[in-house]
């Protein structure tokens, strides 16, 4: 509590500094809510109730230049949300998520530092790092939706380009065994999309490419477990990785207004195949499956609809995992297929708008039915529900 106040009163200071300053705006957003873990098993239906806050920093330095950052919640890597613990016990830390700065002008821009990704809306980067379960928007969920990196763009012809350098890691200790210098043994990679109309269509064709050999995550899911605690990076036991490769990530967002409707859709595909390095891993704990095949490939489909208060989406996956360490526990010769489908629906209904902000409720449904099977033989069979009620306000 005194670091969230301490966090709360430097906002406050910085907010009415000298003019001889540039001006820091406050906002943000506060939630709670209530949602019921509901698994096809039947065996746990879990009631939690949570609490959100995330606020916002934005200077404007002049001439194109500015400022931003989000302070938040990340210990849960449930997308900021804490759930309330026994007896009330829970500790809500506020950490800084996002932090960059740059500037912006009419034909190009230019930032750098922590920065957000819209993964939510934009299903490549799920599909990149979550290649067998890229649902539920796991980059948003558990990696909080930000990578550190610069980003450069402008207009190009008659659309507008995009370029993001990411680190995605640190785990260079100097010389290595597998790539040469501390450099590049970290983990790089890049996004590039390019956005432009065809009438009332706007189309954003892009790509990620790993630079430097990374890890994957190839998620799997415990039989009657929630969703938060076995889909995650913290239970090895649920989430084996492929170390020290590199992947590739193709696709397109798509969208069109119909009737006062916005329609969406989004296609993706991902590859990935390479020998896991002798060096690959943390500095502290060599990888044990140096020598392995990584060998995968996945697509990822989405239709989406927003219109007013309401937003839908359908997600659809298909991911074939013949890598060595996955067919370790197979039937020889046999791949490991996983089938993932994915529905998001929410409703907002506005209690409240006004100058100062606004007030609202969220009833949301999401829906996910995982399956995972070898030579026609079905391995996980699992659903789950997740019924929620938002209530928000923003200031």
């Amino acid at each position: 509590m005194k670091k969230m106040l301490s966090l709360a009163a430097m906002f406050a200071a910085l907010s009415y500094a000298s003019p001889a300053f540039a001006a820091l705006n406050i906002s943000g957003d506060a939630s709670v809510r209530v949602q019921d873990w509901i698994t096809g098993h039947q065996d746990v239906d879990n009631v939690d109730w949570q609490y959100r806050l995330n606020l916002r920093a934005a200077a404007d330095l002049g001439d194109g230049y500015f400022f931003k950052a989000l302070v938040t919640n990340e210990d849960s890597r449930n997308g900021g949300w804490q759930t309330v613990g026994y007896a009330n016990g829970e500790v809500y830390n506020l950490q800084l998520s996002q932090f960059y700065f740059g500037h912006m002008s009419s034909g190009s821009h230019y930032l750098v530092g922590r920065l957000p990704l819209n993964s939510a809306n934009n299903p490549i980067f799920d599909l990149t790092l979550f290649p067998t379960r890229p649902i539920f928007t796991p980059i948003d969920l558990l990696l909080n939706d930000r990578a550190f990196g610069a980003n450069v763009g402008g207009k190009v012809g008659p659309g507008d380009l995009n370029a993001t350098f990411v680190v995605l890691d640190n785990n260079a200790a100097g010389n290595t065994s597998w790539s040469g210098d501390g450099l590049l043994n970290d983990g790089y990679g890049i996004h590039t999309s390019y956005k432009f109309n065809l009438g009332n269509v706007t189309f954003e064709p892009q790509a990620v490419a790993i630079l430097t050999k990374s890890d994957v995550l190839t998620q799997t899911w415990t039989p009657g477990a929630s969703y938060p605690t076995t889909y995650s990076t913290n239970n090895p036991a649920a989430a084996p990785i492929h170390f020290g490769f590199r992947p590739v990530t193709y696709g397109t967002n798509v969208s069109v207004p119909l009737s006062g409707v916005k329609l969406s859709a989004s296609a993706f595909y991902t590859r990935g195949s390479g020998t896991t390095p002798a060096g690959a891993g943390t500095p502290a704990t060599p990888n044990p499956f140096a020598g392995t095949r990584v060998d995968y490939f996945g697509d990822f489909f989405r239709i989406k609809a927003e219109s007013g208060p309401v937003t839908v989406w359908y997600d659809h996956n298909s991911t074939t995992d013949k890598s060595t360490l996955t067919q370790a526990s197979l039937t020889p010769g046999g791949n490991q297929v996983y089938t993932n489908n994915f529905i998001y629906a929410q409703y907002k209904i506005k209690l409240h708008e006004s100058a100062q902000g606004t007030f609202t409720l969220q009833p949301t449904v999401r829906y996910a039915s995982m399956k995972t099977s070898s030579l026609g033989t079905e391995l996980v069979n699992e659903h789950a529900l997740l019924p929620e009620l938002w209530a928000t306000v923003t200031f």
